[in-house]
Protein backbone atom coordinates (compact mmCIF):
# COMPACT_ATOMS: atom_id res chain seq x y z
CA UNK A 1 0.00 0.00 0.00
CA UNK A 2 2.84 2.36 0.88
CA UNK A 3 4.64 1.46 -2.39
CA UNK A 4 1.44 2.19 -4.42
CA UNK A 5 1.03 5.57 -2.67
CA UNK A 6 4.67 6.36 -3.40
CA UNK A 7 4.12 5.63 -7.11
CA UNK A 8 1.02 7.85 -7.15
CA UNK A 9 2.95 10.65 -5.48
CA UNK A 10 5.79 10.26 -7.99
CA UNK A 11 3.37 10.43 -10.94
CA UNK A 12 1.71 13.53 -9.45
CA UNK A 13 5.09 15.17 -8.85
CA UNK A 14 6.20 14.37 -12.39
CA UNK A 15 3.00 15.89 -13.71
CA UNK A 16 3.54 19.09 -11.75
CA UNK A 17 7.13 19.37 -13.02
CA UNK A 18 6.06 18.74 -16.64
CA UNK A 19 3.33 21.35 -16.36
CA UNK A 20 5.82 23.85 -14.96
CA UNK A 21 8.29 23.20 -17.76
CA UNK A 22 5.53 23.59 -20.37
CA UNK A 23 4.40 26.85 -18.78
CA UNK A 24 7.93 28.25 -18.81
CA UNK A 25 8.41 27.14 -22.43
CA UNK A 26 5.20 28.78 -23.60
CA UNK A 27 5.96 31.96 -21.66
CA UNK A 28 9.43 32.07 -23.15
CA UNK A 29 8.07 31.60 -26.67
CA UNK A 30 5.53 34.31 -26.04
CA UNK A 31 8.14 36.76 -24.74
CA UNK A 32 10.46 35.93 -27.64
CA UNK A 33 7.68 36.65 -30.06
CA UNK A 34 6.88 39.96 -28.38
CA UNK A 35 10.56 40.91 -28.40
CA UNK A 36 10.90 40.09 -32.10
CA UNK A 37 7.78 42.12 -32.84
CA UNK A 38 9.03 45.06 -30.80
CA UNK A 39 12.59 45.13 -32.12
CA UNK A 40 12.09 43.73 -35.61
CA UNK A 41 15.03 42.08 -37.41
CA UNK A 42 17.80 44.45 -38.40
CA UNK A 43 17.56 43.18 -41.98
CA UNK A 44 13.92 44.20 -42.40
CA UNK A 45 12.65 47.15 -44.36
CA UNK A 46 9.20 46.67 -42.83
CA UNK A 47 7.68 44.37 -40.24
CA UNK A 48 5.44 42.67 -39.51
CA UNK A 49 3.12 42.30 -42.48
CA UNK A 50 5.26 44.29 -44.88
CA UNK A 51 6.59 42.92 -48.13
CA UNK A 52 10.10 41.54 -47.57
CA UNK A 53 12.98 43.18 -49.40
CA UNK A 54 14.12 41.56 -52.65
CA UNK A 55 17.04 39.18 -52.75
CA UNK A 56 20.38 40.89 -53.15
CA UNK A 57 21.51 40.94 -56.73
CA UNK A 58 24.07 42.52 -58.98
CA UNK A 59 24.32 46.27 -58.50
CA UNK A 60 23.12 48.40 -61.42
CA UNK A 61 25.59 50.74 -63.05
CA UNK A 62 26.50 53.74 -60.86
CA UNK A 63 24.50 56.88 -61.55
CA UNK A 64 21.40 55.10 -62.80
CA UNK A 65 18.18 56.81 -61.83
CA UNK A 66 15.84 55.96 -60.34
CA UNK A 67 17.58 52.55 -60.02
CA UNK A 68 16.18 49.44 -58.37
CA UNK A 69 12.81 49.91 -56.68
CA UNK A 70 11.76 48.11 -53.52
CA UNK A 71 8.16 47.01 -54.18
CA UNK A 72 5.91 47.33 -51.15
CA UNK A 73 8.58 48.89 -48.97
CA UNK A 74 6.94 50.83 -46.20
CA UNK A 75 3.69 48.86 -46.20
CA UNK A 76 2.42 47.21 -43.04
CA UNK A 77 3.63 48.30 -39.61
CA UNK A 78 6.85 50.36 -39.77
CA UNK A 79 9.90 49.07 -37.94
CA UNK A 80 9.82 50.61 -34.44
CA UNK A 81 12.69 53.02 -33.98
CA UNK A 82 15.10 52.60 -31.09
CA UNK A 83 15.43 55.36 -28.55
CA UNK A 84 17.14 58.35 -30.13
CA UNK A 85 19.20 60.61 -27.90
CA UNK A 86 18.07 64.22 -28.30
CA UNK A 87 20.52 66.68 -29.83
CA UNK A 88 23.05 68.15 -27.46
CA UNK A 89 21.78 71.30 -25.81
CA UNK A 90 23.38 74.48 -27.04
CA UNK A 91 26.59 75.25 -25.23
CA UNK A 92 26.96 71.94 -23.39
CA UNK A 93 29.37 69.08 -23.86
CA UNK A 94 27.60 65.82 -24.87
CA UNK A 95 26.63 63.55 -22.01
CA UNK A 96 27.80 65.93 -19.29
CA UNK A 97 25.28 68.76 -19.11
CA UNK A 98 28.23 71.05 -18.33
CA UNK A 99 29.05 74.18 -20.32
CA UNK A 100 31.30 73.56 -23.30
CA UNK A 101 34.82 74.91 -22.79
CA UNK A 102 35.29 78.52 -23.84
CA UNK A 103 39.09 78.56 -23.83
CA UNK A 104 41.64 76.72 -25.95
CA UNK A 105 40.77 73.32 -27.43
CA UNK A 106 43.51 70.79 -28.12
CA UNK A 107 41.25 68.77 -30.45
CA UNK A 108 37.61 68.31 -31.33
CA UNK A 109 37.39 65.09 -29.30
CA UNK A 110 38.99 66.68 -26.25
CA UNK A 111 36.46 69.49 -26.31
CA UNK A 112 33.37 67.31 -26.66
CA UNK A 113 32.72 67.60 -30.39
CA UNK A 114 31.58 64.54 -32.38
CA UNK A 115 34.09 61.91 -33.45
CA UNK A 116 34.08 58.26 -34.52
CA UNK A 117 33.09 57.13 -31.01
CA UNK A 118 29.87 59.17 -30.95
CA UNK A 119 28.68 58.70 -34.54
CA UNK A 120 27.75 55.82 -36.84
CA UNK A 121 25.74 52.62 -36.28
CA UNK A 122 25.08 51.25 -32.79
CA UNK A 123 23.93 47.76 -33.85
CA UNK A 124 25.36 44.79 -35.77
CA UNK A 125 24.88 45.20 -39.52
CA UNK A 126 23.79 42.77 -42.21
CA UNK A 127 25.32 43.12 -45.71
CA UNK A 128 23.01 44.20 -48.56
CA UNK A 129 24.31 44.66 -52.09
CA UNK A 130 21.52 47.00 -53.22
CA UNK A 131 23.19 48.96 -55.98
CA UNK A 132 21.30 52.16 -56.84
CA UNK A 133 18.21 51.54 -54.73
CA UNK A 134 15.07 53.70 -54.96
CA UNK A 135 12.71 53.91 -51.99
CA UNK A 136 9.16 54.56 -53.18
CA UNK A 137 6.88 53.85 -50.20
CA UNK A 138 6.06 56.39 -47.50
CA UNK A 139 7.20 55.51 -43.98
CA UNK A 140 9.98 53.14 -45.01
CA UNK A 141 12.55 52.44 -42.29
CA UNK A 142 15.96 50.94 -43.03
CA UNK A 143 17.83 49.77 -39.93
CA UNK A 144 20.86 47.56 -39.45
CA UNK A 145 21.86 47.43 -43.14
CA UNK A 146 25.44 47.45 -44.41
CA UNK A 147 24.62 48.77 -47.86
CA UNK A 148 26.85 48.50 -50.91
CA UNK A 149 25.06 51.03 -53.08
CA UNK A 150 23.10 54.25 -52.69
CA UNK A 151 19.60 55.32 -51.67
CA UNK A 152 17.39 57.53 -53.83
CA UNK A 153 14.29 58.65 -51.90
CA UNK A 154 10.99 59.05 -53.79
CA UNK A 155 8.79 58.87 -50.67
CA UNK A 156 7.79 60.78 -47.55
CA UNK A 157 8.88 60.18 -43.96
CA UNK A 158 11.69 57.74 -44.74
CA UNK A 159 14.14 56.92 -41.93
CA UNK A 160 17.62 55.44 -42.34
CA UNK A 161 19.05 54.55 -38.95
CA UNK A 162 21.95 52.50 -37.57
CA UNK A 163 23.21 51.62 -41.05
CA UNK A 164 26.27 51.97 -43.26
CA UNK A 165 26.21 53.09 -46.89
CA UNK A 166 29.19 52.58 -49.17
CA UNK A 167 28.32 54.26 -52.45
CA UNK A 168 29.84 54.51 -55.92
CA UNK A 169 27.04 56.80 -57.12
CA UNK A 170 26.73 60.59 -57.26
CA UNK A 171 25.39 60.46 -53.69
CA UNK A 172 25.01 58.25 -50.66
CA UNK A 173 21.44 59.35 -49.84
CA UNK A 174 19.37 61.70 -52.01
CA UNK A 175 15.89 63.14 -51.34
CA UNK A 176 14.01 63.88 -54.55
CA UNK A 177 11.89 67.02 -55.17
CA UNK A 178 8.30 67.05 -53.84
CA UNK A 179 9.11 64.59 -51.03
CA UNK A 180 9.77 65.35 -47.36
CA UNK A 181 10.43 63.97 -43.89
CA UNK A 182 13.76 62.22 -44.54
CA UNK A 183 15.80 61.33 -41.43
CA UNK A 184 19.33 59.88 -41.55
CA UNK A 185 20.49 58.98 -38.05
CA UNK A 186 23.37 57.08 -36.40
CA UNK A 187 24.78 55.96 -39.76
CA UNK A 188 28.05 55.93 -41.71
CA UNK A 189 28.01 57.26 -45.27
CA UNK A 190 31.09 56.85 -47.40
CA UNK A 191 32.29 56.23 -50.94
CA UNK A 192 35.06 54.48 -52.81
CA UNK A 193 37.62 56.91 -54.26
CA UNK A 194 38.06 56.48 -57.99
CA UNK A 195 34.82 54.50 -58.43
CA UNK A 196 32.28 57.33 -58.65
CA UNK A 197 30.48 58.54 -61.80
CA UNK A 198 31.97 62.05 -61.78
CA UNK A 199 35.22 61.08 -63.44
CA UNK A 200 35.81 58.71 -60.54
CA UNK A 201 34.62 61.16 -57.88
CA UNK A 202 31.48 61.26 -55.73
CA UNK A 203 29.69 64.50 -55.02
CA UNK A 204 27.08 64.33 -52.24
CA UNK A 205 26.98 62.36 -48.99
CA UNK A 206 23.41 63.40 -48.14
CA UNK A 207 21.63 65.59 -50.68
CA UNK A 208 18.31 67.39 -50.22
CA UNK A 209 16.65 68.11 -53.55
CA UNK A 210 13.27 68.44 -51.82
CA UNK A 211 11.62 71.59 -50.51
CA UNK A 212 11.53 70.71 -46.82
CA UNK A 213 13.85 69.99 -43.93
CA UNK A 214 16.01 66.87 -43.74
CA UNK A 215 17.42 65.68 -40.42
CA UNK A 216 20.93 64.23 -40.36
CA UNK A 217 22.22 63.37 -36.89
CA UNK A 218 25.03 61.35 -35.28
CA UNK A 219 26.39 60.36 -38.70
CA UNK A 220 29.99 59.84 -39.84
CA UNK A 221 30.48 61.02 -43.42
CA UNK A 222 33.63 60.71 -45.51
CA UNK A 223 34.91 60.86 -49.12
CA UNK A 224 32.14 62.97 -50.77
CA UNK A 225 33.19 66.40 -52.06
CA UNK A 226 29.99 68.07 -50.76
CA UNK A 227 29.32 65.93 -47.73
CA UNK A 228 26.03 67.53 -46.57
CA UNK A 229 24.28 69.44 -49.35
CA UNK A 230 21.02 71.22 -48.56
CA UNK A 231 19.35 74.60 -48.28
CA UNK A 232 17.11 73.53 -45.40
CA UNK A 233 17.57 70.92 -42.72
CA UNK A 234 18.65 70.01 -39.20
CA UNK A 235 22.28 68.87 -39.18
CA UNK A 236 23.48 67.99 -35.71
CA UNK A 237 26.12 65.89 -33.94
CA UNK A 238 27.78 64.71 -37.17
CA UNK A 239 31.43 63.95 -37.89
CA UNK A 240 32.54 64.91 -41.43
CA UNK A 241 36.15 64.19 -42.35
CA UNK A 242 38.55 62.81 -44.96
CA UNK A 243 36.96 64.45 -47.98
CA UNK A 244 38.66 63.07 -51.10
CA UNK A 245 39.47 65.60 -53.86
CA UNK A 246 39.01 64.71 -57.53
CA UNK A 247 39.05 66.25 -60.99
CA UNK A 248 35.46 66.29 -62.21
CA UNK A 249 34.01 65.63 -65.67
CA UNK A 250 34.59 69.27 -66.55
CA UNK A 251 38.33 68.78 -66.08
CA UNK A 252 38.51 70.92 -62.93
CA UNK A 253 39.10 70.12 -59.30
CA UNK A 254 35.69 69.66 -57.69
CA UNK A 255 34.94 72.19 -54.96
CA UNK A 256 34.87 70.57 -51.53
CA UNK A 257 32.64 71.60 -48.61
CA UNK A 258 31.76 69.68 -45.45
CA UNK A 259 28.37 71.48 -45.51
CA UNK A 260 27.10 73.39 -48.53
CA UNK A 261 23.97 75.46 -49.10
CA UNK A 262 23.24 77.24 -52.36
CA UNK A 263 20.60 79.49 -50.82
CA UNK A 264 16.88 79.87 -51.61
CA UNK A 265 15.88 77.37 -48.93
CA UNK A 266 12.17 77.48 -48.05
CA UNK A 267 12.76 76.30 -44.45
CA UNK A 268 15.44 77.04 -41.84
CA UNK A 269 18.86 75.41 -42.01
CA UNK A 270 20.24 74.46 -38.59
CA UNK A 271 23.89 73.38 -38.35
CA UNK A 272 24.59 72.61 -34.70
CA UNK A 273 27.30 70.74 -32.78
CA UNK A 274 29.10 69.06 -35.68
CA UNK A 275 32.74 68.36 -36.39
CA UNK A 276 33.28 69.62 -39.94
CA UNK A 277 36.74 68.98 -41.37
CA UNK A 278 37.86 69.89 -44.87
CA UNK A 279 41.53 68.99 -45.27
CA UNK A 280 41.56 69.61 -49.06
CA UNK A 281 44.14 72.15 -50.18
CA UNK A 282 42.97 75.16 -52.19
CA UNK A 283 45.03 73.95 -55.15
CA UNK A 284 42.76 70.87 -55.27
CA UNK A 285 39.40 72.59 -54.79
CA UNK A 286 39.25 73.05 -51.00
CA UNK A 287 36.47 75.60 -50.46
CA UNK A 288 34.86 75.60 -46.97
CA UNK A 289 33.89 73.73 -43.85
CA UNK A 290 30.51 75.50 -44.03
CA UNK A 291 29.73 77.12 -47.36
CA UNK A 292 26.63 79.34 -47.40
CA UNK A 293 26.41 80.56 -50.99
CA UNK A 294 23.79 82.64 -52.79
CA UNK A 295 24.12 80.73 -56.08
CA UNK A 296 20.38 80.03 -56.47
CA UNK A 297 18.95 82.73 -54.18
CA UNK A 298 19.50 84.66 -50.98
CA UNK A 299 20.71 82.73 -47.95
CA UNK A 300 18.07 83.14 -45.23
CA UNK A 301 17.25 81.86 -41.73
CA UNK A 302 20.37 79.80 -41.04
CA UNK A 303 21.92 78.90 -37.70
CA UNK A 304 25.56 77.79 -37.44
CA UNK A 305 26.07 77.12 -33.74
CA UNK A 306 28.60 75.25 -31.59
CA UNK A 307 30.54 73.54 -34.40
CA UNK A 308 34.20 72.65 -34.85
CA UNK A 309 35.26 74.11 -38.21
CA UNK A 310 38.55 73.42 -39.95
CA UNK A 311 39.80 73.84 -43.50
CA UNK A 312 38.81 75.25 -46.86
CA UNK A 313 39.90 78.44 -48.56
CA UNK A 314 37.80 80.06 -45.81
CA UNK A 315 36.39 77.90 -43.02
CA UNK A 316 33.04 79.70 -43.31
CA UNK A 317 31.33 81.52 -46.17
CA UNK A 318 28.62 83.63 -44.53
CA UNK A 319 26.00 84.01 -47.26
CA UNK A 320 26.96 87.17 -49.13
CA UNK A 321 25.41 90.65 -49.32
CA UNK A 322 21.77 89.50 -49.43
CA UNK A 323 21.96 87.14 -46.46
CA UNK A 324 19.41 87.72 -43.66
CA UNK A 325 18.56 85.92 -40.45
CA UNK A 326 21.99 84.28 -40.22
CA UNK A 327 23.19 83.39 -36.72
CA UNK A 328 26.84 82.36 -36.35
CA UNK A 329 27.40 81.63 -32.66
CA UNK A 330 29.83 79.83 -30.34
CA UNK A 331 31.81 78.01 -33.04
CA UNK A 332 35.44 76.90 -32.73
CA UNK A 333 37.59 77.69 -35.77
CA UNK A 334 40.38 75.13 -35.64
CA UNK A 335 43.99 75.70 -36.69
CA UNK A 336 44.62 72.01 -37.44
CA UNK A 337 45.02 72.61 -41.20
CA UNK A 338 45.76 76.32 -41.45
CA UNK A 339 46.89 78.96 -38.93
CA UNK A 340 43.72 80.98 -39.62
CA UNK A 341 41.40 77.92 -39.83
CA UNK A 342 40.92 78.37 -43.58
CA UNK A 343 43.73 78.87 -46.07
CA UNK A 344 42.94 82.58 -46.44
CA UNK A 345 41.12 83.09 -43.14
CA UNK A 346 38.26 82.05 -40.89
CA UNK A 347 35.32 83.80 -42.60
CA UNK A 348 34.33 85.49 -45.84
CA UNK A 349 31.13 86.96 -47.34
CA UNK A 350 29.65 87.97 -43.98
CA UNK A 351 26.87 90.57 -44.22
CA UNK A 352 27.18 92.42 -40.91
CA UNK A 353 24.28 94.76 -41.76
CA UNK A 354 21.80 92.08 -42.79
CA UNK A 355 18.51 92.02 -40.86
CA UNK A 356 18.66 89.43 -38.08
CA UNK A 357 22.30 88.54 -38.69
CA UNK A 358 24.20 87.70 -35.48
CA UNK A 359 27.90 87.00 -34.94
CA UNK A 360 28.70 86.06 -31.34
CA UNK A 361 31.01 83.90 -29.23
CA UNK A 362 33.12 82.52 -32.08
CA UNK A 363 36.77 81.77 -31.34
CA UNK A 364 39.86 80.07 -32.65
CA UNK A 365 40.85 76.75 -31.13
CA UNK A 366 43.56 78.62 -29.19
CA UNK A 367 40.84 80.69 -27.51
CA UNK A 368 41.32 83.89 -29.51
CA UNK A 369 38.02 85.57 -30.51
CA UNK A 370 37.14 85.53 -34.21
CA UNK A 371 35.74 88.72 -35.73
CA UNK A 372 34.41 88.78 -39.31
Amino acid sequence: MLRRRSRVLLFLLAGVVLAGVLTVFLATRSSMGEHALADCPDSALTCPGGTPPPDDGAAPSPGTSPGTTVPGAGSGTPVPLPTVTPPTSKGTSPGTGKPAPSGPCASFSACGFPDASTTGPRVALKPHNTGALSITKDGTVIRGWDITGSLDIYANNVTIIDSRITSTNWWGVNLRPKFSGLRVLHSTITGIPGKGPDNGGEDYGVSNMGGSSVEVGWCEITVFSNSLSMGQGNLHDNYVHDIVPFINQGGEWAHTDAVISDGAGSAPLIIRHNTLLNPTGVEKGGTASVGLYDDTGAVLTTVVDDNWLAGGSYALYGGGPGAKGIQITDNVFSTQYHPNSGHYGAVAKWNAGGAGNVWSGNRMSNGTPVHP
